[in-house]
């Protein structure tokens, strides 16, 4: 055996490694967002709130959300993806730490928010990976296969999540429930510090803070604009004129960006022919995959006998319709490598949002009993979990070599902006919309939930569309090998 092939050999070895204490991590992740969700209506009750301000827990999430990736996704390029995967880590686990013990609604929307934290994980995990897998051979493949890995992983955490979160909520007190995730987190803390080693070559730089405070801006009137229109009702002008506040926000970033030598964002990205397209397909398919998980818990949960519709399942039975959702996700995201290599990348992902776009307009006609909720949420998972593992893996291997972080980071921006928006939207057609029964008590309405399942649908088929102009042979091994050789010519 050739020394190259051995130092090849290890190398693989040590990144295996690396990826089975990621995969704890993405286990970690899964838990903190499947755990939750069957047990959303009793959050809602223990803080007294209506079904549709649960939506107020998510879109606050996916708001800091949308504030934290950039910034820490230029900060892993820069100082290294550990490094910032740890002070994630912390923040995410004192805020989970807050949740059992408070019953106010203020308090408690300000800890779930901050738990948000989470979701730059993924991007610096995958960032990490691809700077890892520099010097070898089948470079986007390799990433692509972890990616599947970390999603399978994140998946696997998320049925656990549900399925324990499902059970002890019908049993235990809401508090000593609510500290199971706490813990778990602490425990990533632990893993990540001791067990995960830096990714080499950090670009070092400073940080772009004009560019940082001019996209936060941009940010925060966007999504307080969607929230007082949440407020309000769509009918408040003042709410309006701050949503486009936001967007217009948007203008002196980009320019700003264009003139910096070491912007946060690399704006030029969006004008990438392969980069492009898949930030477009990150955004709107966040508006299923963050925003749509509220209103599909609270409509099973909801009592077809007192409002006319939903399926009046128990906190568990709401979890095993979450559970096979996510095994169809770990499904999706393990065969999307596969595919992708016996077809092409472009197409598998095409293939994978036309799936999510179908899966959820199937619920137009059938939507009445338990196993036509779980066909759906099935054909809706095998498209959601490849396009989870696919879309940061596709940003890494077109993204410049600097970029890295930022490219897979602006995958979960751009996906939990989508998501930001389609809560709110969401939250106004199940509270606004309410008609009959509902406008009494405190589900949401039956209108709202068609909403839903409408904007899912047509936002994940325009998708697949928008994917179609990408590169054929883009996010492959042909295409990222010469991005490296364009790299060491310049």
């Amino acid at each position: 055996m050739t020394r190259s092939a051995v130092s090849s050999r290890v190398t693989i070895g040590a990144l295996a490694g690396v990826v089975g204490f990621l995969a704890f991590v993405e286990f970690t992740s899964g838990v903190i967002q499947g755990f939750y969700t069957p047990m959303l209506t009793d959050i809602a009750r223990h803080l007294g709130v209506h079904d549709a301000d649960v939506n107020w827990l998510e879109g606050t999430q996916l708001m800091l959300s949308a504030l934290v990736v950039p910034a820490f996704a230029k900060l892993g390029d820069m100082v290294g993806h550990k490094r910032m995967l740890v002070i994630s880590t912390a923040i995410t686990a004192a805020a989970s730490l807050v949740l059992p013990f408070t019953d106010s609604f203020g308090v408690f929307l300000a800890a779930w928010a901050i738990q948000g934290f989470y979701v730059v994980w993924l991007p610096l995990e995958i960032a990490l990976i691809w700077s890892r897998s520099r010097r070898m051979e089948g470079r986007a493949t390799i990433t692509a296969r972890a990616a599947g890995f970390l999603v399978a992983a994140l998946e696997m955490g998320a049925i656990t999540g549900a399925l324990v979160g499902g059970m002890l909520i019908d049993s235990l007190p809401l508090w000593i429930v609510l500290l199971v995730p706490a813990l778990l987190v602490v425990a990533c803390f632990f893993v990540i510090l001791f067990g995960v080693k830096e990714s080499p070559e950090p670009t070092g730089g400073r940080l772009d803070n004009v560019g940082l405070v001019l996209i936060s801006l941009a940010l925060v009137a966007f999504t307080g604009g969607l929230s007082l229109l949440r407020l309000n009702g769509p009918a408040d002008p003042i709410a309006w004129l701050v949503t486009v506040l936001g967007v217009l926000l948007v203008v002196p970033f980009a320019l700003w960006e264009l003139r910096h030598d070491d912007p946060l964002i690399d704006v030029r990205m969006f004008r990438s022919p392969a980069l492009g397209p898949v930030f477009l397909t990150a955004g709107l398919f966040g508006v299923s995959v963050l925003g749509a998980q509220a209103p599909l818990s609270t409509f099973a949960r909801t009592d077809p006998s007192v409002y006319g519709y939903g399926l009046g399942t128990t906190g568990f039975q709401t979890s095993l319709i979450i559970g096979v959702y996510l095994i169809a996700m770990i499904t999706g995201a393990l065969m999307f490598p596969l595919i992708a290599r016996l077809t092409a990348p472009r197409l598998t992902l095409i293939g994978a949002a036309t799936l999510v776009g179908i899966g959820f307009l199937m619920f137009l006609p059938f939507h009445d009993t338990y196993t036509q909720v779980i066909v759906n949420m099935v054909v809706v998972g095998l498209g959601s979990g490849a396009l989870v593992a696919a879309l940061p893996a596709a940003a890494a291997s077109a993204a410049p070599p600097t970029q890295t972080g930022v490219a897979t980071g602006l995958t979960n921006s751009v996906k939990t902006v989508g998501g930001a928006i389609a809560s709110c939207v969401f939250g106004i057609a199940l509270l606004h919309g309410a008609t009959g029964a509902a406008t009494e008590g405190t589900a949401g309405s039956f209108s709202g939930y068609v909403t839903v399942w409408v904007v899912c649908g047509v936002t994940a088929l325009a998708a697949a569309v928008l994917l179609c102009f990408v590169p054929k042979t883009a996010f492959s091994d042909s295409a990222a090998h010469g991005a490296d050789a364009a790299d060491a010519v310049s």
